[in-house]
Formats: C-alpha cells, sequence, structure tokens
C-alpha cells in the first residue's frame, strides 16, 4: 500500500512539471485616431516687430533651421525660437511668416510644399 501511495505521488510530481499554467492579463483596449487638427486663422491688428533676432546655428545634414518667428498671443507678440526640421526629400520649406491683408496681419505656419 505505502508504495503505491509513493508510486502516485512520484507520478503526479513528474507529471506536474508538463503542464503549462499562463497567466492571461486584461489588457486595455487601446484605439488610435487621427488627430483632427483644428484650422485656426490668427490676424493680428499691428504689425509684427523686425524679425526675431537669433543666431542661426551651423548647417546640418538632413535638416532646415525653420527661423524664428513672433506669435500673436492675442494682446501682443511673443517671440518663438527656431528650431530644426528634418529634410522632407521632393519638398522645399517655407518659413513661418505673416501677411498683410486689408483686414490685419494673417498668420501663415512654417509648411513644407512639394516641387
Amino acid at each position: 500500500m505505502l508504495l503505491r501511495y509513493v508510486g502516485m505521488v512520484a507520478a503526479v510530481a513528474m507529471l506536474s512539471g508538463c503542464v503549462e499554467e499562463r497567466v492571461v492579463h486584461d489588457r486595455p483596449v487601446v484605439v488610435e485616431r487621427p488627430v483632427q487638427r483644428e484650422y485656426v486663422e490668427v490676424v493680428a491688428p499691428q504689425p509684427p516687430p523686425v524679425q526675431v533676432v537669433e543666431v542661426e546655428p551651423a548647417r546640418r545634414p538632413g535638416y532646415v533651421w525653420a527661423r524664428g518667428y513672433w506669435r500673436w498671443d492675442g494682446a501682443r507678440y511673443v517671440a518663438m525660437p527656431g528650431h530644426w526640421e528634418v529634410v522632407r526629400p521632393g519638398y522645399h520649406y517655407v518659413h513661418p511668416h505673416w501677411e498683410r491683408r486689408p483686414d490685419g496681419w494673417h498668420w501663415h505656419a512654417g509648411i513644407w510644399i512639394s516641387g
């Protein structure tokens, strides 16, 4: 009887190594939606100051320096520093700028244009 009990314990111990227990965790569902950018036209009532004065860094292969600009905050202009833009083959970069129109100064953000 004892021998049978020891044999069963040994068999259970041996076979327990063959069972794989997998822990399954609940994973949150992530739904990625494209970012919808709202277009906001910025019109300032007065002209921007002279171009932002900054030291343009040395050329960097694969990048274009986007010059600093003046941002209208609703009451006054605030200087924004320049930054690097990664070159896009087949495109050229148009720097951010202000354009005078009959109703005020219109803002144009920096943009890549094909061609």
